[in-house]
């Protein structure tokens, strides 16, 4: 496949995520994925209805996608044992996703769990963590 097919592989993913369609992920990834996307989203899904994924910088080497994204909600529902809090959260992640024969079957991603965490109340800094990161 073309590296610009690719992309728009991985396009048509995050335009999915974003509008919660599983009809359309089942189209898009692999059926032996590693990883669930089902499983993975749909309490992301519950705990932030109003999650919104935004590509900053994609590129496309190979057979992989390097996708750096903006990840933004409000967290409304319960997520993973956590009360909803009414936060607003954006955070940074980045993905790697390896495409064979048209569909997705390999990813790999980095997410800022500390920074999310902090935006949920979940975890507050130190005194000391506070003068070394001021801005946090």
């Amino acid at each position: 496949m073309s590296l610009e097919k690719n992309k728009a592989i991985i396009r048509s993913l995050f335009e999915a995520l974003n509008k919660q369609n599983l009809a359309l992920l089942d189209e898009l990834i692999a059926p032996d994925f590693v990883v669930n996307a089902k499983q993975f989203m749909t309490p992301l899904w519950k705990g932030f209805p109003d999650l919104h994924v935004g590509i900053e910088d994609i590129i496309a080497e190979g057979d992989k996608v390097w996708v750096r994204v903006k990840e933004t909600g409000t967290h409304t529902g319960e997520y993973r044992g956590l009360a909803p809090t009414g936060k607003k959260t954006t955070f940074t992640a980045v993905h790697i996703w390896r495409i064979v024969d048209g569909k997705i079957v390999e990813k790999e991603s980095v997410y800022d769990m500390m920074d999310f965490l902090t935006q949920l109340g979940v975890i507050e800094y130190t005194e000391k963590a506070k003068k070394l990161f001021p801005s946090k």
